[in-house]
């Protein structure tokens, strides 16, 4: 994969930082995010496939990214298909930092070292070139201004940014309600990125541990207990869940 093209876990991060405070909102959700905007990167190369609700690796090549790669690789090892909420729900210790450091080697951001509350130490990170974040601004304001079906890169982002919560920080108020609701209907564009977002969302709700029910099962009667037990079975691809982080936990993090 060449590095001309920036990738959805970059315009993300990008998109969630805070021009004038240097910080990321909604950064623990953003986390889980940049998490699912790896997978929704994979798929458009071709690495990863939709399996219903379970993502599977259909060519472990390397793509040249090495964040990506890293993802690819852990998948890989699986060795059977993952559900996608239980890969977005496990740890990504240091995923946030990860890429906002990848972002100052590229040039887009530079660190600005600081205190809290005069003693902890901090680093805020404020864009280089704004172009390059009003550009992927314009990109989700279009597909929501003109109501016309935006490329699939666009779709996914525009899924993410709606699941962790960037609608109130991108349009903001009463008058942003309007294209906050039109970013979420954006979700159903592009269909890996609404199966990682709706993933996003179920980490945050607490639903992770049962499999989306498909329609066809959904009206099944008592007849069919086998087919529920083996729902609620242990899966052995299972990625242990996130853990909450902790008031000192996040005192320590370098960026927020």
């Amino acid at each position: 994969m060449g590095r001309s093209r920036r990738t959805i876990p970059e315009e993300l991060l990008l998109l969630a930082l805070d021009p004038a405070t240097g910080t990321t909102a909604q950064p623990q959700s953003l986390d889980l995010g940049l998490a699912g905007a790896q997978l929704v990167e994979l798929a458009l190369a071709g690495r990863i496939a939709p399996d219903g609700d379970r993502i599977a690796v259909v060519m472990p090549r390397p793509t040249g990214d090495p964040t990506l790669d890293s993802a690819l690789e852990l998948l890989r090892r699986r060795g059977s298909p993952v559900r996608a909420v239980h890969w977005i729900g496990g740890p990504r210790l240091g995923l946030r930092q990860t890429y906002l450091s990848h972002l100052e080697r590229c040039g887009m951001v530079h660190a600005v070292a600081g205190q809290m509350c005069g003693v902890l130490p901090t680093t805020r990170y404020q864009a280089t070139d704004t172009a390059i974040s009003r550009e992927i601004r314009s990109r989700l304001d279009s597909a929501i201004r003109t109501g016309v079906p935006p490329d699939p890169r666009t779709a996914a982002l525009a899924a993410l940014a709606h699941a962790v919560g960037l609608g109130k920080h991108l349009y903001p108020g009463n008058e942003g309600r309007s294209s906050r609701s039109r970013l979420r209907d954006l979700i159903r564009h592009d269909p890996m990125g609404g199966l990682v977002a709706h993933a996003v969302m179920d980490v945050q709700n607490g639903v992770a541990a049962q499999p989306r029910r498909s329609p066809a099962t959904a009206g099944q009667g008592g007849g069919r207990q086998p087919a529920q037990t083996a729902r609620t079975a242990p899966d052995p691809g299972r990625v242990p869940m996130q853990p909450r982080r902790g008031a000192g936990a996040m005192a320590r993090a370098v960026a927020h």
